[in-house]
């Protein structure tokens, strides 16, 4: 069985310049491999720290004189949050918005100016007024 002309043959020496680059390419190489390597065991260890640190939240019906932290208001399973919203005699709600445990009212009052009332659901109160004005 005859072999083919290219498995006699030797390889040849590369020339001393392209040696010379092939060996910064396999470096350059090895070093951005090692700092990609680097940089997803930080990402990772990250991830693993946040997951274990972070305390779960717990949210529990607040007693009615105790203050409770914005965003956490608290319904018992089975009811339903109810309340009332006092607005100026005349007012019309033209927007509303709602972030957290504050609601955003945009009201049309009776004068016709116009005015955005800020409540906070879980101290059942108005805790900001803004009149919008023209300049």
């Amino acid at each position: 069985m005859t072999r083919p002309a290219f498995d006699h043959e030797e390889e040849k020496p590369l020339d001393p310049a392209v040696e010379k680059v092939r060996k910064k390419l396999v470096r350059f190489v090895a070093v951005n491999l090692g700092l990609l390597f680097v940089a997803l065991m930080a990402v990772v260890a990250a991830i693993v720290y946040k997951t274990r640190t972070e305390a779960p939240t717990v949210v529990e019906a607040p007693a009615s004189d105790i203050p409770v932290p914005a965003g956490a208001v608290a319904v018992p399973a089975g009811t339903v949050l109810e309340g009332e919203i006092a607005l100026p005699a005349g007012a019309k709600i033209v927007s509303q918005s709602l972030s957290g445990s504050r609601l955003s009212l945009g009201l049309e009052l009776s004068d016709g100016n116009r005015a955005i009332y800020l409540y906070d659901l879980a101290e059942r109160r108005i805790v900001g007024r803004f009149a919008v004005t023209a300049q």
